[in-house]
């Protein structure tokens, strides 16, 4: 069975190779991967795989009524002080597939991260889930998150701006 940090290994090696297509096979697990145009656009694992990883726990895009104010909180912190997106010195932290944003491992659970806090490079800032595999996003750098850019259960494109981070 394929772990999800192997995966996203294959993944990345293979986002940043030349090939085209890339298939795996390891004790009768099978994974392939198809890029078009440089964009890895089909990832495929065997159902019986898929249904193991996907046996983790999952995050589900239900609103949850204790945390609005939370959000309205950190969107009034974030008109009070304004962050321009294209601003040099800001570090973003881009999705690094196709799938869907979560800002918490389940949804009584606290969110990883929300404006304000220290990242280190290994911390966990979300998870992006893409077809029933979860994907903890690690921030890969060091700083404070300024600004969230996507909201929970929101869909997000590779490539795609999730975190604005101060760099340390």
């Amino acid at each position: 069975m394929f772990k999800v940090q192997e995966l996203r290994e294959i993944i990345k090696l293979v986002d940043n190779s030349s090939i085209d297509e890339f298939v795996y096979e390891n004790d009768g697990a099978k994974l392939k991967l198809k890029k078009n145009n440089g964009v890895i656009t089909e990832v495929v694992v065997p159902a019986k795989e898929t249904a193991a990883v996907a046996q983790q726990p999952a995050p589900v895009a239900a609103p949850v009524v204790a945390e609005t104010p939370k959000v309205e909180e950190a969107k009034s912190e974030e008109k009070a002080t304004p962050v321009n997106v294209n601003d040099s010195s800001l570090h973003k932290i881009t999705s690094p597939m196709v799938g869907t944003f979560y800002q918490a491992p389940s949804p009584d659970s606290p969110v990883y991260v929300k404006v304000g806090d220290k990242v280190g490079e290994d911390t966990i800032v979300c998870i992006v889930e893409a077809m029933k595999l979860f994907n903890e996003i690690e921030a890969e750098i060091k700083g404070e998150i300024v600004e969230i850019l996507v909201k929970d259960g929101q869909l997000v494109e590779y490539g795609q701006p999730l975190f604005l981070v101060k760099p340390e």
